[in-house]
């Protein structure tokens, strides 16, 4: 899943990216309001996290204007401490939940999960296509009682695609969602990826639960065989 974290404090954001990136998201910084709002109208993006006080433009801007736009892009709002007004005015504005500062980041990581569940489209805890069962809260994935060991970007590639089983995604659909807005290398590193997956959770089970659909990208097979 892709985010937009907003924050103006450096050493919050890079930490924030790198622990997220760690938990498998793919992750895009802002460290000012205007540059925080025009990524959030240029790209496509599964959640937002938003700090209030940036230079530029504030959180409570950003946030009303994306809405104004019909963005709904699920937004986590991170407020002050004792920032009770705060909390109102982010709500008021069309944030879906608020974090108040300073948060754990097991509990950002929960939140984050939770909006993306509810997004515009809700989305169960685990995700399964037959037998195949991914739970991104524990980080683990098995096909029927067999564990399966995923690396971060094979969990994250696994998990785009059976978010939306069924459908046939491009290359650049799973390079926008997976990897960060700073990628510059071969979109065919997407198929190495996918190599990587079908001999974890295919051909030791004699499966073919992902798809390559000539010319227009891969398909996770909703009965995932």
């Amino acid at each position: 899943m892709r985010l937009l974290v907003v924050e103006d404090e450096v050493k919050l954001a890079n930490s924030l990216h790198d622990g997220l990136t760690a938990d498998g998201f793919a992750v895009d910084v802002a460290n000012d309001g205007n540059d925080g709002l025009w990524m959030a109208t240029t790209h496509t993006y599964d959640a937002i996290v938003l700090d209030i006080m940036l230079p530029g433009v504030n959180g409570f801007v950003i946030c009303r204007t994306l809405r104004e736009q019909d963005i709904w892009t699920p937004i986590l709002m991170l407020t002050a401490k004792d920032g009770d007004l705060d909390e109102a005015e982010a709500l008021d504005t069309g944030a879906d939940d608020y974090l108040r500062k300073p948060f754990s980041h097991v509990v950002l990581v929960a939140r984050i999960r939770s909006l993306l569940r509810r997004g515009a489209d809700v989305r169960p805890t685990i995700l399964t296509a037959g037998d195949l069962v991914l739970d991104p809260g524990r980080r683990s994935c098995r096909r029927a009682d067999t564990p399966i060991e995923l690396t971060a970007r094979e969990f994250a590639v696994l998990e785009y695609l059976m978010s939306n089983a069924g459908s046939v995604l491009s290359k650049q659909d799973i390079l926008d969602h997976v990897w960060d807005v700073d990628f510059a290398g071969d979109a065919n590193i997407v198929e190495v990826y996918v190599g990587h997956l079908r001999k974890k959770i295919d051909e030791p089970f004699g499966t073919a639960s992902i798809e390559t659909v000539r010319g227009a990208g891969y398909r996770l097979r909703e009965g995932g065989e």
